[in-house]
């Protein structure tokens, strides 16, 4: 199982919006980087939903469950999405000030790229940022 880290404005689509609907389609990424790291998803893996914008804070864990297909929206075949579902809201948000002043986010890409929307977490990552949220 791989780790992720998937980003989306509150204001377009929240982590309560996917509790709601349950599952849905991670659309929308335009990004080389993101695409590829959306390309490399499979099945089962994880994530962590994180809010921009105003929140900045990663404020829930989600399941792959659909690998990467066609956008169905576009017609530019470079452009994938993948499913999610919800799997639990974490238990305390974790703020960007909390992952950036912890050493074990050194080299993430929530760090060092703060713009790419979709980027993946190393298994030190994925457990320091649960426990942080009170959830691992």
């Amino acid at each position: 199982m791989s780790y992720w880290l998937m980003k989306e404005e509150p204001a377009k689509y929240s982590f309560e919006n996917l509790v709601a609907d349950e599952k849905t389609r991670w659309d929308g990424v335009k990004n080389n980087l993101a695409l590829k790291h959306l390309r490399a998803m499979k099945k089962g893996d994880r994530a962590v939903f994180y809010e921009t914008g105003k929140v900045k804070s990663a404020v829930g864990v989600v399941e792959i469950s659909r690998g990467p297909y066609p956008d169905p929206d576009q017609e530019d075949d470079r452009l994938v999405v993948v499913d999610v579902k919800a799997i639990k809201k974490l238990d305390l948000p974790v703020p960007l000030a909390d992952v950036k002043d912890n050493k074990t986010f050194a080299s993430c890409a929530l760090v060092r790229i703060p713009r790419l929307s979709v980027m993946p977490l190393n298994a030190p990552e994925w457990k320091t940022l649960l426990k942080m949220a009170g959830s691992g």
